[in-house]
């Protein structure tokens, strides 16, 4: 790492503001970029990476206010993701994962949520589908579980894992909605678990994403929580897909990256068949354009759905059927959109494409990988369809 990235990652002063924290990203994308390669091979991000993430404020994003962090909305939290993604695929995917410090600590007692996270710049990971299970004993839980894709691990302050509770054996309904199966997600730390080098993958490989294990692991029940209840007021609490509205701004980031670089590389080729100069091809100024096309759509897509979602939860207004799955399907459709630009892209630059030190190779096989995440699964499609028709969610999140 250069002798600038090194003066920026071993920086004391953390931005406070949005507006700041936006300064110090935008200023250490070209270190990012620089560091991608590296970042890939280690299969985890390097410390000084994680350091330049973090003492630029990315981890206290959605921190609150009364604790002295910037809070930003859903939108901000999106525009952040994309910039980094700007500059690294897989320090966007662990800055995603790592800001959701801020959300999850409004789910828990505020002076637990205090004793959890006593510092801002706290980085979270975890999986939190219901993997694990936890049996109710005195106090708490006795946890036992294995959970896959610890985004983030090697550098988490706190790892969470999702899991089901049962008493005396039998499965607990949700005490607040009394639907079946009570869905508890637990706050513990990294040294808690068992973690496995799992993480060889297409993509995403600078991630880390690691798959832990716990047995018989005592929580307090109060150092726990569900979604149906949030202790803190706001849209970032007042619905659970708060941790899923900022995803988009990785492939929108990536997507992003790719078509400029793209774009800087016209002046400079020619077809080899034909030997037209880049800039007068056809063929590349309309592949260039609709690409230009789709992901301003996608984007505009994801940002409206998520301004009008925002706004509706802070007017504590009730959701039509569309509100309720337009951002699920402007995250899919981003998810989806940016990987065929990427392909497009790869497409167009030809056998450069192909080679390993070519970041073209990499933005394709992390687009590959993200997209399958669930939100970029077809099953959204076929959920967000039967809400459309009149029909109940399956998924807690619409």
């Amino acid at each position: 790492m250069s002798n600038e990235a090194m003066k920026l990652s071993s920086g004391t002063d953390v931005p406070v503001t949005a507006q700041e924290i936006f300064v110090q990203v935008r200023a250490i994308v070209p270190l990012l970029r620089e560091n991608s390669e590296r970042i890939e091979q280690k299969r985890q991000l390097p410390v000084a990476v994680v350091n330049l993430l973090r003492n630029s404020g990315v981890f206290r994003a959605a921190m609150p206010m009364t604790w002295g962090g910037p809070e930003m909305d859903s939108m901000q939290q999106t525009e952040l993701i994309e910039t980094i993604a700007t500059g690294d695929v897989s320090a966007a995917w662990c800055s995603m994962i790592g800001m959701d410090s801020g959300i999850y600590s409004g789910f828990l007692a505020q002076d637990i949520a205090r004793k959890l996270y006593p510092r801002l710049d706290m980085a979270n990971s975890g999986w939190i589908h219901p993997q694990g299970r936890a049996d109710r004993v005195a106090g708490g839980f006795n946890v036992s579980g294995n959970w896959r894709f610890g985004s983030g691990i090697s550098h988490c302050d706190v790892l969470v894992a999702g899991c089901l509770v049962f008493n005396g054996g039998v499965p607990e309904a949700d005490p607040v909605s009394g639907a079946p199966g009570h869905w508890r997600v637990i706050v513990a730390v990294p040294d808690d678990f068992q973690i496995a080098d799992t993480w060889h993958t297409t993509g995403l490989a600078g991630s880390g994403s690691q798959d832990y294990s716990a047995q018989q692991l005592f929580i307090p029940e109060e150092n726990s929580f569900s979604f149906t209840k949030p202790y803190r007021l706001g849209p970032l609490h007042s619905a659970p897909d708060a941790i899923l509205r900022k995803m988009s701004g990785v492939p929108l980031g990536m997507a992003r990256a790719c078509l400029d670089y793209v774009r800087g590389l016209t002046p400079h080729r020619q077809d080899r068949e034909s030997k037209t100069p880049w800039v007068h091809d056809m063929r590349v100024q309309s592949a260039l354009a609709r690409a230009e096309m789709e992901l301003a759509a996608a984007r505009a897509s994801v940002y409206a759905s998520l301004k009008s979602q925002w706004e509706r939860l802070a007017a504590a207004q009730t959701f039509s059927i569309d509100d309720r799955v337009s951002p699920a399907l402007a995250r899919y459709n981003a998810f989806k959109t940016c990987r065929n630009i990427v392909r497009s892209m790869y497409d167009l630059v030809g056998g450069a494409s192909v080679y390993r030190k070519s970041p073209m190779d990499r933005w394709l096989r992390d687009a590959e990988t993200m997209c399958q995440h669930a939100v970029a699964q077809d099953s959204i499609l076929q959920l967000a369809g039967n809400v459309l028709v009149g029909g109940e969610s399956a998924s807690p999140f619409f």
